[in-house]
């Protein structure tokens, strides 16, 4: 059988070693890049569908043989005896596996030859030739461009000096600090320090200490500790403070006359409980015709916040607000993010409005963006809202039983349309008074915030193709996009074997829409089966990552060809931006410099993937602070990841995850198997795979570290592991008979080739 390719004619299959020849020319021509094997068959014109798994054993040989080398998983490159010296980037690891990257191949430093370079520092390195059967390795040779970090830890004040034992994944030494350099810091004070030297005879680098956070264990000095160790800010600069302060509402009689006027609308905003800063309300109201006009009404931040000012330079740094566990750090000042710009009711407030004329099946017969005045008539939470839904009855219900109406129309279009339906809970924490975590909950999405979600998602496609959608043979202006590109069809064929194991068949291949509806109709099977978390999980990892930028690819989740942020400009930059380029085109300006609109986007979507981490990074704090008070507990769970160093158990309870070490695996010898995502054991054979279920007990929590540790109890099926006297017991002991046939190893693994 022969397939087509892009052109019509057909294709036959190339035989192996025509195959081969032709991938190996490719990698050699291109040998500074590395290409996964997608890249690699369209690059040598391999088309026949045959060919997809002739490449993939092809490159698995190649490489065993040291023709070739993986440098990372499924990424393959031309072995190239390179020069002597090369640049690239330190990678600096607390275990001492440091390495320098270079052109996407990791290659091993010794500490001995690493001249104390830093983690993220620019780097000229000297290669060693390669012996076969034996990796390179590099030494530093001049460290070209230092990079400008700063460490946490813990303060340790001897007599005649002081040391900042660190947090740190990317340092393994304490810094030596001189006592004139502490800051007032004392024994046992969480600080961030700087390192200012590190000699080459000396284990330990010297620093000053920057800032004292509070005292370790403290919640607010861990919450700001998380923050500094990602880079984000933890309070804000008191003159930004102080211009902030300065702002009035400037809502005079010609501003309100340059608007369109909504205070006589019913209007109100939905928000979670603890919500201060309200940046979008909805209007609705019945015209003569019988059609709903609704009105997304957004708070005009950029009426306030002007260009390059000393605001809005620190907003465009920050990029986003951060949302850790127990507080917010606002991207605004709290005078324009809870007071002058929030929508608060029986406040009149300045806005910019997307307003949709809807007939009774929601579909939009007019629409039009512009500035606008409103009042709001009610705040609801959105247990309040979610109330008037399903009893029909409180403050303006009817507006409310309306809106969600035309919300679940245009919902089930979009589904039908081949939009992804991610409905997955997310883990909260009750906190008290100190911070201290003492029960977990799940936030569920209901119909009232689906119904606020579905017009923010009308207004940002409306406003993105109110500028992108253009006449044919017209350009687009230049616009901030939300873009989320195709996955990766390796990744989702992965997720389809996986979700095989629990009997869930996945579409991977097809159109968009057909792949979509498969996902869709597996995210619904799974609703409140214990493998639900773990699956949904792995759905959005096998997604591309949604990013800003100027190129518009639409949003494959959304199966939208247009889209934007325009609805949250209190806590996103990019909302800020589009707002001013809304503003510029409506009074016919010029489109503006592309290349800068970039630099901005791509710096909003590094800030947002900060943010991002921060916030597990307090989740995960909160979740190992709360296993803390239940050590020697028994849980069970699943799988939900595996590494060369042991597993990660995700507990069907409350969702907490923790690792069992594979040093821990005293029973065999594990191998990690990193295609198919398991460990096996060499003697026995037992696998401990993805999606398993086992039953752990909690053996160990490190707050600093951020890690929990589970001792395995058992597993269906496996008499080889571990059993428990008593569920109070926080060390489970092994079976006497075993003890012949099992030894430690500390945990090292090795890969087999090829696998």
């Amino acid at each position: 059988m022969k397939s087509k390719d892009k052109e019509g004619a057909s294709a036959p299959r190339m035989k192996k070693g025509q195959l081969q020849d032709k991938i190996m020319r490719f990698l050699e021509k291109e040998n500074k890049q590395s290409f996964n094997y997608k890249q690699i068959a369209f690059a040598v014109g391999a088309t026949h569908p045959s060919n997809r798994m002739d490449i993939i054993n092809l490159l698995d040989e190649l490489a065993a043989g040291e023709l070739i080398q993986e440098v990372s998983l499924g990424k393959y490159k031309a072995i190239t005896n390179r020069g002597t010296e090369n640049v690239g980037i330190f990678v600096r690891r607390s275990n001492g596996r440091n390495s320098v990257s270079i052109d996407d191949e990791m290659i091993l430093v010794a500490e001995r030859n690493s001249m104390h370079a830093l983690n993220g520092d620019k780097v000229k390195v000297e290669i060693s030739a390669r012996r076969k059967g034996q990796e390179p390795e590099a030494k530093v040779i001049e460290i070209l461009e230092p990079k400008d970090q700063v460490f946490i830890g813990t303060l340790q004040v001897e007599k005649n000096y002081a040391s900042l034992v660190t947090d740190s994944k990317f340092l393994a030494a304490d810094i030596i600090i001189p006592r004139s350099k502490l800051r007032g810091g004392k024994t046992g004070d969480k600080a961030i320090a700087r390192i200012t030297q590190w000699r080459d005879e000396e284990m330990n680098p010297r620093g000053e200490v920057v800032d004292i956070l509070g005292r370790k264990g403290e919640n607010t000095a861990e919450m700001h500790a998380i923050l500094a160790e990602f880079g984000l800010p933890y309070k804000y600069p008191e003159n930004v403070e102080k211009a902030a302060g300065k702002i009035g509402p400037g809502i005079t009689p010609e501003e309100v006359a340059r608007r369109e006027d909504f205070r006589g609308v019913v209007t109100f905003t939905i928000d979670p409980r603890d919500a201060k800063d309200f940046d979008d309300a909805l209007s609705i109201r019945q015209l003569a015709n019988g059609n709903w006009e609704v009105g997304v009404h957004i708070a005009d931040v950029t009426h306030y916040v002007t260009p390059n000012s000393v605001i809005d330079r620190e907003a465009q740094q920050r990029a986003t607000s951060v949302y850790l566990v127990d507080r917010t750090i606002p991207m605004l000042p709290e005078h324009l993010s809870n007071g002058i710009c929030s929508l608060r009711p029986d406040e009149e407030k300045l806005t910019f409005s997307a307003i949709f004329e809807l007939d009774n099946k929601a579909n939009v017969v007019n629409y039009r963006i512009g500035r606008t005045v409103i009042k709001s008539n009610r705040r609801f939470t959105y247990e309040e809202a979610q109330q008037i839904i399903e009893t029909g009855e409180g403050d303006y219900a009817r507006e409310v039983l309306t809106l969600n109406t035309l919300a679940q129309e245009l919902r089930r279009r979009r589904y039908d349309n081949g939009a992804l339906e991610f409905d997955r809970a997310e883990v909260r924490f009750e906190i008290d008074d100190e911070g201290h975590p003492v029960s977990v909950y799940f936030k569920e999405s209901k119909e009232a915030n689906k119904l606020i979600e579905e017009f923010m998602l009308l207004a940002n496609l409306t406003v993105a193709e109110s500028v992108g959608k253009v006449a044919r043979g017209k350009k687009a202006k230049s616009f901030v996009y939300r873009v989320h590109d195709n996955p990766d069809p390796e990744k989702i064929t992965n997720f389809s074997q996986i979700a095989l194991r629990f009997g869930h068949k996945v579409k991977t291949e097809g159109s968009a829409r057909e792949v979509n509806r498969s996902l869709n109709r597996l995210l619904k099977d799974v609703k409140g089966k214990g493998e639900e978390n773990m699956l949904a999980m792995l759905a959005i990892r096998s997604m591309a990552k949604a990013v800003y930028t100027t190129e518009n690819v639409g949003h494959y989740g959304l199966a939208l060809p247009y889209y934007t942020h325009f609805t949250s400009p209190i806590r996103r930059y990019p909302d800020m931006m589009v707002h001013r380029l809304l503003a510029k085109y409506a009074d016919g300006a010029r489109s503006v410099d592309r290349l800068k609109l970039e630099d901005q986007c791509k710096h909003s979507s590094d800030m947002e993937q900060l943010a991002a981490n921060a916030e597990r990074a307090s989740i995960r704090y909160k979740q190992v602070e709360f296993m803390k008070d239940r050590l020697g507990e028994i849980y069970e769970g699943v799988i939900s990841g595996v590494t060369e160093w042991g597993f990660y158990v995700e507990l069907d309870e409350n969702k907490c995850e923790g690792l069992v070490p594979v040093r821990d695996l005293a029973d065999d010898y594990y191998d990690y198997d990193e295609k198919n995502y398991c460990l096996t054991g060499r003697k026995f054979h037992h696998k401990y795979s993805l999606g398993d279920i086992v039953r752990v007990q909690v053996a160990r929590a490190d707050l600093d570290r951020k890690q929990l540790d589970f001792a395995l109890v058992s597993d269906e099926g496996n008499p080889n592991k571990p059993i428990v006297e008593s569920k109070g017991s926080k060390n489970p002991r092994h079976n006497p008979k075993d003890k012949k046939k099992t030894r430690s190893h500390g945990g090292n693994t090795r890969r087999k080739k090829g696998k």
